[in-house]
């Protein structure tokens, strides 16, 4: 992993404020209805992603070469968890009742637009800038300030706190389960990226748009 010296830390928490307000809007009740999610969501993660470039990491050098190892786990990997969310769905059915009802709310947020649109945009958007930002970007950096296993609880805990506003228990639980997945995979294997990056994308799009729960 190359050096973050050169990071300043408060950049981190701007950036981590900004996303969670940005969160808040696309999420919460209160402003959701007047936005268009997709569109917001993806303006808001190339401006994150772009923060987190210019700011000194070169994620870009930690993503080629793209070897066939890291195919096969990014894909290993997404497939695993959807397998694993697909298990949690039907547990998690019987134990809250009102699971049905905030996983069909999720699913809502792509009525009346585009499916190929919305899948194009995790698969080549989305998912990837995340990971640039919330691992790449933000765990890289706290776990060079506080320690990796101190980093890496901290990040997944505002990559969770970023959906409080949401008020959806499934989605606050989904955000917390894929933090610590992603986030100790990276934890142990920063210099997997390209894994990561694309288990994510190919996580969303399985999980929204082609094989939904």
């Amino acid at each position: 992993m190359q050096s973050s010296h050169k990071f300043n830390l408060a950049d981190v928490w701007i950036s981590c404020s900004i996303a969670f307000l940005l969160w808040g809007v696309m999420f919460s009740k209160w402003t959701s209805p007047y936005i268009d999610f997709w569109d917001c969501m993806l303006r808001v993660c190339i401006v994150l992603s772009f923060w987190a470039s210019i700011k000194g990491v070169k994620w870009w050098k930690e993503v080629v070469p793209i070897s066939f190892s890291q195919i096969a786990i990014g894909t290993g990997l997404a497939i695993l968890m959807w397998g694993i969310f697909w298990v949690g769905d039907k547990v998690s059915s019987f134990i809250f009742p009102f699971e049905r009802a905030q996983v069909e709310s999720i699913y809502s947020l792509k009525e009346g637009g585009n499916v190929l649109w919305i899948g194009l945009s995790l698969f080549f958007v989305i998912g990837p800038t995340e990971e640039i930002f919330w691992r790449s970007y933000v765990q890289r950096k706290l776990m060079f300030r506080y320690g990796r296993n101190a980093g890496f609880i901290l990040a997944t805990l505002i990559y969770t706190g970023i959906h409080l506003f949401s008020f959806n228990f499934m989605l606050i639980m989904s955000a917390l389960v894929l933090g610590i997945v992603w986030g100790l995979f990276y934890r142990f294997f920063p210099q997997y990226l390209f894994a990561l990056i694309l288990s994510h994308a190919l996580w969303d799009t399985l999980s929204f748009c082609v094989f939904p729960f």
